[in-house]
């Protein structure tokens, strides 16, 4: 087993959600002696740092879990490369750094069964949980990159076309047996040190989402291999940490700027043209079989002002030099 194990939880404004997750690596501990835990508050400035700090000294977590206050919200990736870094720079060194949201709680043997598999999987550089929401039902944490085809089918949601992209499909169906992907979700990995000193940190370009996405993708373009693990099982209580909880809301504009930085880094500024006029074509095809009665679903569960907000953000960004500034 390897000799050091970190974690890495980024809290901004959900350390009540913070405790209950410590409780859960608490139980954990026993058949880990050598991991540890710190949680970097990204400047939530409601009291955060002191009741997590709290917690560790009346519960006796002070052995493995410390508090990293950050001076300031920088994103989700800004607050786990602070993490990272000490996690790296600790005596040492992590040989496997775990990532792992505030909004989840990890089944007894989950963070084991991610040390095992990467012992025996010398060529993986990233594992991924299986991760269930509240009721217990599983969901897709294992994806395929996201791709201007990608875009088309998720855009159309025509069956046959769906079968003929499959390949392309973000989150395909759910597999219960652990199997190589494109990326794992972020709500909980682990990445190997090696991975790190590849490849570097998450790109903290990103303020939320599509972060977990790039950072995978470098690390197969470097040669690494990710797996999903569904013997680690862990309860994703999504849109607990962000406050997103319903999609028809309007999405933030972080989440279409975290999409716009992705296809540029990926595929180009050509790339993200592609992917948007291919999900627009989608999207037309499927408005248009909704009012000849071909489509059953609906478009109704989509966020508000999708259309508008992708498509007219992606156009402006050229307009006032976003787009040229993505490295």
């Amino acid at each position: 087993m390897a000799e050091s194990i970190w974690i890495v939880i980024v809290n901004y404004r959900t350390a009540d959600l913070v405790v209950d997750c410590l409780r859960s690596v608490v139980k954990q501990i026993d058949g880990l002696p050598s991991l540890h835990t710190v949680v970097v508050d990204n400047a939530s400035g409601d009291g955060s740092v002191e009741k997590l700090m709290g917690a560790i000294d009346r519960e006796g977590w002070q052995d493995w879990a410390s508090v990293h206050p950050s001076d300031r919200n920088g994103g989700f990736a800004f607050g786990n490369n602070a993490g990272i870094r000490e996690a790296l720079r600790s005596a040492g060194g992590a040989d496997y750094v775990m990532l792992l949201n505030p909004d989840t709680i990890a089944h007894a043997g989950a963070i084991r069964a991610l040390v095992d598999f990467l012992d025996s999987h010398q060529r993986v550089g990233i594992a991924g949980s299986l991760l269930e929401n509240a009721a217990g039902s599983a969901e897709c944490s294992a994806h395929n990159a996201p791709s201007p085809l990608g875009e088309l089918e998720s855009g159309a949601r025509l069956g046959i076309l769906s079968r003929a992209l499959h390949r392309h499909t973000v989150s395909p169906p759910l597999r219960k047996e652990a199997h190589e992907c494109d990326w794992v979700s972020g709500a909980s990995l682990m990445v190997r040190r090696e991975v790190f000193e590849h490849i570097g940190l998450l790109d903290d370009g990103y303020f939320l989402y599509f972060e977990e996405v790039d950072f995978c993708l470098r690390a197969q373009k470097a040669g690494w291999k990710i797996w999903f693990v569904p013997e680690s099982r862990v309860i994703h209580l999504e849109g607990a940490a962000t406050g997103i909880r319903n999609i028809v809301r309007r999405r933030p504009r972080y989440w279409y700027d975290s999409r716009r930085r992705y296809f540029v880094k990926h595929f180009g500024r050509s790339g993200l043209v592609l992917a948007d006029a291919l999900w627009a074509a989608g999207r037309t095809s499927l408005a248009l079989r909704r009012l000849l009665r071909l489509h059953s679903g609906g478009i109704e569960q989509d966020p508000k002002w999708l259309a508008f907000d992708l498509l007219w953000g992606d156009l402006r960004s050229f307009f006032d030099g976003r787009i040229w500034e993505i490295r």
